[in-house]
């Protein structure tokens, strides 16, 4: 923690006072009387990111179907446009992203691709902290093969259930492993792996890997090329604020070019002749192969706006600002709520720490009942997580030394006892 920390608000309007990134808060839709720190679940809408989408929508009804040709944004080019611009927050060149599908679709793309079980190598990589959409597809893509996912699928176990050890992740890269599929920050704890030494070491053992970047695209800087990651695949709508449900993102590394798509469709087809019509496919030449249908424009235009801000603001400002917070958050933590019950369960080391911060606490779930009641947005997680996470693009550090006032009054009043014990539908 910085020295000069003060767990005062007057620090916090200091902080605030330095902020290089504060003028971008004006961008956003903010309730003033709301602290929005559920951003790494479904980020806020920008001004830009609505002025596009209205523009797009101004497309269909000035064009009709010239849309696709004509206008600001050719909704036939839109999807690799849109992957130009998401290449450099994941370290790719402009031909190896390209914007389309869902998280679990485009797992199920690149599993149909790169999963190719052939004599011993039968075997899936996994870990039990990933995000269980993930696995699901996993698990299908196994018994489509014929193979039974509980022999087949090795989830690698954590010993304090919020981390993994890389070191047994790496004793996992057997030769009967055929993919790996890893998030490249967990979920629920936040923790960052080294994507770099996993990569290279799955490449030694001739194993293809692959990472779920949906929380971590937008909130650290990656190089997926210079790593030499097979591939991967994120959503857009976190820390990239695209709008719920909000069209993905794919990355598939050059050398794969010309691979075959293992889903092929309408999309997966070079543009140049996709309207001949013919029923022999000729893929594209780059990551473009690897979309499957038409894109859903009205999805994909908010990310037109949104990444106009990334582009401005750059990745690594936003990373500079976002473990400046994260480790003042945790300071006021260790300073107001000492003795409360509440415990880490992120990394602390910023070089393992992604977007948010982790809380564990046994009350988890009724206290983020009492938060929202005091209009603090935070997120649970069953049975004793507490996200919070303070966006670089908008979150102030007054909002984040209010939100822990809010949740250590909470505390010492023992309000939270007045809730059931029970999470919501939508946690």
């Amino acid at each position: 923690m910085d020295e000069r920390f003060q767990p005062t608000m007057d620090y916090a309007e200091q902080l605030d006072a330095q902020d290089e990134l504060a003028a971008f808060r004006k961008e956003f839709y903010l309730d003033e009387e709301t602290i929005y720190l559920d951003g790494n679940s479904l980020g806020l809408l920008s001004r830009r990111a609505e002025a596009s989408l209205t523009e797009v929508l101004s497309a269909w009804r000035d064009y009709g179907i010239d849309g696709w040709t004509e206008g600001k944004y050719p909704w036939f080019t839109l999807s690799e446009q849109l992957g130009e611009k998401l290449a450099p927050l994941v370290g790719a060149e402009a031909d190896e992203v390209v914007a389309t599908g869902s998280t679990t679709v485009n797992l199920h793309q690149l599993l149909a691709t790169f999963y190719r079980p052939e004599g011993k190598r039968t075997k899936i990589l996994a870990d039990s902290l990933n995000f269980p959409s993930d696995i699901y597809a996993m698990q299908s893509q196994l018994a489509l093969h014929g193979l039974d996912p509980a022999q087949h699928l090795i989830r690698v176990g954590s010993e304090d259930g919020c981390t993994l050890d890389e070191e047994a992740i790496i004793d996992a890269m057997t030769e009967e492993v055929a993919v790996t599929i890893l998030p490249s920050v967990l979920y629920r704890s936040g923790q960052i792996l080294d994507m770099e030494r996993l990569t290279r070491i799955a490449r030694e053992r001739d194993i293809p890997i692959g990472f779920d970047l949906c929380h971590s695209i937008g909130a650290i800087p990656h190089e997926l090329t210079t790593w030499g990651v097979d591939f991967a695949f994120w959503c857009n709508y976190k820390y990239l604020n695209s709008g719920p449900g909000g069209v993905g993102g794919l990355y598939v590394h050059r050398r794969h070019h010309g691979r075959a798509p293992g889903l092929a469709g309408w999309f997966s087809s070079d543009k140049a002749v996709q309207f001949d019509m013919d029923h022999r496919l000729t893929p594209a030449a780059d990551t473009g192969a690897f979309q499957i249908g038409t894109p859903h424009v009205l999805s994909l235009a908010p990310l037109i706006g949104s990444l106009e801000i990334f582009a401005e603001a750059g990745i690594h400002r936003i990373r500079t600002k976002s473990l400046r917070q994260t480790r003042y958050l945790m300071g006021l933590v260790e300073a107001e709520l000492d003795g409360m019950g509440f415990s880490f369960g992120n990394p602390l080391e910023d070089h393992r720490r992604g977007g948010h911060v982790c809380l564990l606490h046994e009350e988890a779930v009724r206290i983020s009942k009492s938060l929202k009641e005091h209009w603090v947005i935070p997120d649970f997680r069953a049975p004793d997580v507490i996200r919070l996470a303070p966006i670089a693009l908008y979150t102030s550090y007054r909002e984040v030394w209010e939100a822990i006032r809010r949740l250590k009054e909470i505390m010492e009043s023992r309000e939270y006892e007045k809730y059931p014990k029970e999470r919501g539908v939508v946690a």
